[in-house]
């Protein structure tokens, strides 16, 4: 058993949007890869950066389309980005009532105490530091499917 795993879970293969905000090609990469290696029939949306973030969940620029954007059922959010960073967006869609009902998984190679602290002020769902090897961030990715899928 891992350190992710729950007891008694039962996993439902019901598909959900996931919508994942990170600059870094190589983690998104590693997350299509985790779901994928867990059989998770999940869509996975990208964007790099947090003012693309909001732009998708407010169905702006070119994320109008709601067919080919869909609202998200799940948010995997990097802290450090580009142009509007993980706590800012957070704090936005946490504050939109029509957002923020929306659970958000704060991802971060940050293991400060002070981050932490800050995203729970601001009201994440879960946040988990990225783990070194990919066979944790595949338990870490299962577990957050399954937590969500309850």
């Amino acid at each position: 058993m891992n350190q992710f795993d729950r007891a008694g879970v039962v996993f439902s293969q019901s598909p959900r949007k996931v919508l994942i905000a990170e600059d870094e090609e190589a983690h998104l990469f590693l997350t299509q890869e985790a779901l994928k290696i867990n059989q998770l029939p999940h869509k996975l949306y990208a964007v790099t950066n947090g003012e693309e973030l909001m732009d998708y969940l407010y169905h702006r620029a070119n994320y109008s389309n709601r067919e080919i954007y869909p609202d998200p059922d799940l948010i995997l959010l990097d802290i450090n980005m580009p142009r509007k960073n993980g706590f800012e967006a957070l704090a936005e869609i946490k504050a939109d009532p029509n957002l923020a009902s929306i659970p958000v998984v704060m991802l971060s190679t940050s293991k400060r105490q002070e981050d932490r602290i800050k995203a729970e002020t601001l009201k994440v769902d879960l946040f988990i530091v990225k783990p070194l090897t990919f066979d944790v961030w595949v338990d870490a990715i299962k577990a957050i499917s399954i937590y969500w899928q309850q």
